[in-house]
């Protein structure tokens, strides 16, 4: 009879976010001012309010737009 039980089994799916350091670096040095950012999908402009490891907030004239990290191709302050 076989009473092998496994010493570690994972319950759930852990989701893994790549972080991009450098990237937030970038951010992180021009918060509080204008930028130009290229994602993916198009460009979007405004002044970073604050940055997370996963994502930038964009104030564009009132209207708050989150951006993912993962989504930047490039970043150019006005």
């Amino acid at each position: 009879m076989n009473n092998y039980q496994p010493m570690y089994t994972m319950p759930h799916a852990i989701t893994v976010y790549p972080v991009d350091p450098f990237v937030v670096e970038t951010l992180m040095s021009v918060r509080g001012k204008r930028v130009l950012i290229e994602t993916t999908r198009g460009g979007i402009s405004g002044c970073v309010m604050d940055v997370k490891p996963d994502h930038v907030i964009l104030d564009t004239r009132g209207t708050k737009f989150f951006v993912r990290i993962s989504e930047i191709v490039w970043i150019m302050p006005e």
